[in-house]
Parts: C-alpha cells; structure tokens; sequence
C-alpha cells in the first residue's frame, strides 16, 4: 500500500507588513512631488506646496498600504497619517512665529535693555528698555493673582464641597459665562464703576481688577477639576476618626490637590499676561518707571509692544525694541508653564507597584 507523501503549507496568522521606514519613505516622496508640483504650476508660498504634500502623504500612504497590507491596516495608516499632519500644521506656524521672534528680537535684548526704561528716549530713536513695563506687568499679574486665587479656590470649595440645589447651579452658569467674556468687556466694565463712577483714575490696581475677572473663572475650573479627583474614601476616612469636615478639606483635600491647584493657577496667569485691552482702558501708559500699582498710568509689556509699533514711524529701533520685549513676554509666560509642570510633577501621588 502506498502512502501518499503530503507536504504542509505554512499558514501565518499575519499578513504581509510594510517596513517601519515606509512612514518616511512616503513623506519624502510626498515632499519632493509637492515641490515638483508647485514649481510646475508657478506657485511661490510655501503653504501651498506644504499642502499639496500633506495631502499626497496621506493618499499615498492608504494606496500603498492597502495594496500590500490591506484596506483595514490602510485606514489605520490612513489615521495615524491625519494625526501627523494635523500636528505639523500646529507645531510649524507656532515655531515659525516663536523663530521670527527670536530672530529679530535679540538685536537689542541685553542687560541695558532689561534694565532701563524709555525715559527721555523717544521711540524713533535708538536706546532705552522695558524695565519700566516689566515692572508694571509683574505689578498688575501679581495683584490680579492675589484677588483672583482666593475667590477662585474658595468658589470651587464650596461647588465641590458644599455646592448643592440652585445656588450651586447658578455659581457654575455664571462662572461658565464669565469663561468665554472678551477681555475687552472685563475692561469697560471696571472703567465704568472703578474710574468713570468712583472716580479713582487710571491705575496699575484697575489694570488687575479687570485681569482678575478674566483669571478667576479658569481658577475656579481647575481647582473645582482637582478637587474631584481626590477619591472620596479619603473623605470619609477622615470624617469617620472624627475630624470636621472644615479640617478635612484643609488638612486631606487641599493637600492632596494642591499640585493640581497650583499648576491651574500657573497657567491662568499666563493666559492673563499678554491681554491688551485691559491695560489700554485702565492702565494707559507712561515711559517713566512707576512702582506705585496704586496711582497714576503705569507701563505693561503687551501696551509697549504695541506702542512700540504704532509710534515708531518707521523707525528700525522702535521695532527692534517691539520685538526684543515680544520675546521677553514669551520668556516669562514660557517659563511660568516650565514652572507649573515642574510644580505637577513634583505634587503628583507617588504611585508604586
């Protein structure tokens, strides 16, 4: 009897693959066909041809992929490859402005420039510094900061705490509502009652009344955020050995939060920095140094760069100037996020095996 000899086919439960290069084969590809392309057509921007080839990566990628791997692992390049381009098309012109402003503002960014004030400087004319609005800046952010954190923890305090019925409905509409009010509202409001109504005059302390409307409803979402993510059982833990519910949100919630909490704080008073608007209506402006929040105009980064522009009459050092003190403002607010990371990192939970 004869035994007929079978030979087994090899069966594989995963299917042909692309090599893990083919991601950058493709956008090379894509890059040099929209260079191609665009010189072809006489197109001279450079968004233009940046679009044709992030639009050629992502067809490329599904074809190829979907020849060779298949429809199904297709879709899925096809996603991954939106994700990287919807992430270019953020990082580039955010790089491509904070590169500009480094370019052009270390012309004159050195010690005299920190260290002095405009003075008798007039802005056509080369010199001076922002001693003066730095001084101003920090003056006005720091009084904001000291009216805005406590009202904005106490508030969340009490949403999460205490908050029950319509009150604690009507604090989370309100603060919903003050979330999205344009600085430029914060600012007429405070010019009606604080210099218009009481006639107290332009100050640096007006200035931050108006910056702390802005502050307070992102303190208050933070802070209200961090607080319920403590858990629960830590509440009744300690309300179980006894202890006030007073003194547990200050000895076990706030505690345990405070990582959180600080990191909100960081970043609201950077979201405050920069606004204009405010510091235009209130603060108005002055090229002397002013240490006194309390009375008279009182200088500010985001209103000498925009003087800076709007009085050089097409001087080279009143722009320089504008955009050394641009950079300075990035510098500070970038430092303050450098902080509040550092900050989270250092509160988060210790988390073991």
């Amino acid at each position: 009897m004869s035994h007929a000899t079978l030979s087994p086919q090899r069966s594989s439960l995963r299917g042909a693959t692309l090599p893990k290069w083919f991601a950058w084969a493709v956008a090379a590809g894509s890059v040099a066909a929209g260079l191609g392309i665009s010189a072809a057509a006489g197109l001279n921007s450079d968004i233009q041809w940046a679009l044709i080839a992030a639009a050629l990566f992502v067809v490329g990628s599904y074809a190829i992929s979907a020849k060779v791997e298949g429809r199904r692992q297709a879709k899925d390049r096809t996603a991954t490859s939106m994700v990287w381009v919807a992430f270019l098309l953020a990082v580039v012109p955010l790089a491509s402005l904070v590169w500009e402003t480094v370019k052009r503002g270390v012309k004159v960014l050195d010690g005299y420039f920190l260290t002095h004030s405009m003075g008798v400087v007039a802005d056509t004319e080369p010199g001076g510094g922002i001693y003066h609005a730095i001084l101003g800046t920090l003056e006005q952010v720091g009084l904001a900061t000291l009216i805005s954190v406590p009202v904005g923890v106490l508030t969340a305090i009490y949403l999460v705490e205490y908050g029950r019925g319509r009150l604690a409905k009507a604090v989370t509409f309100f603060v919903d509502v003050m979330t999205g009010i344009p600085s430029i509202v914060a600012g007429l409001f405070v010019l009606s009652v604080w210099i218009l109504m009481l006639d107290m005059g332009p100050s640096g302390f007006a200035g931050s009344m108006a910056l702390s409307i802005l502050m307070i409803p992102v303190v208050v979402r933070s802070t209200e955020e961090m607080l319920k993510l403590v858990p629960n059982e830590l509440r009744e833990a300690s309300l179980a050995l006894g202890v006030p519910k007073w003194r547990t949100i200050l000895k076990v919630v706030l505690p345990t939060s405070i990582g959180g909490i600080i990191t909100g704080v960081m970043l609201a008073i950077a979201r405050i920095t920069g606004e204009t608007a405010p510091v235009l209506l209130l603060v108005w402006v002055t090229n002397f140094i002013n240490t006194n929040p309390f009375q008279d105009p009182q200088a500010s980064l985001p209103m000498y760069i925009y003087l800076q522009y709007a009085n050089s009459g097409g001087s080279g050092a009143a722009y320089d100037r504008a955009w050394a003190a641009a950079l300075t403002l990035i510098a500070f607010i970038m430092i303050l996020n450098l902080v509040a990371r550092g900050i989270a990192r250092w509160k988060a939970p210790k988390t073991g095996r």
